[in-house]
């Protein structure tokens, strides 16, 4: 896994939430308009390992696997 991957399940964690929505998930990369493009990248990349799942709109919810990756019960 990414690095910047692992950021965005993190993000979850220090949250304390199961469910984001892509303008938090962004934080993971600040503010540089190229950073925010590979938050895209990583997010997808999490997604198709089955660690995201997508909720429609901008939201999306980390799974059991996914939980397990960043140690959330």
């Amino acid at each position: 896994m990414k690095p910047l991957s692992l950021r965005v399940l993190q993000l979850f964690a220090a949250m304390g939430e199961h469910r984001l929505d892509l303008h938090v998930l962004f934080e993971a990369a600040g503010n540089e308009p190229e950073e925010r493009l590979r938050v895209l990248d990583a997010i997808d990349e999490l997604v198709h390992a089955g660690m995201l799942d997508s909720c429609g709109g901008d939201f999306y919810a980390l799974t059991e696997k996914g939980k397990g990756a960043v140690g959330q019960s």
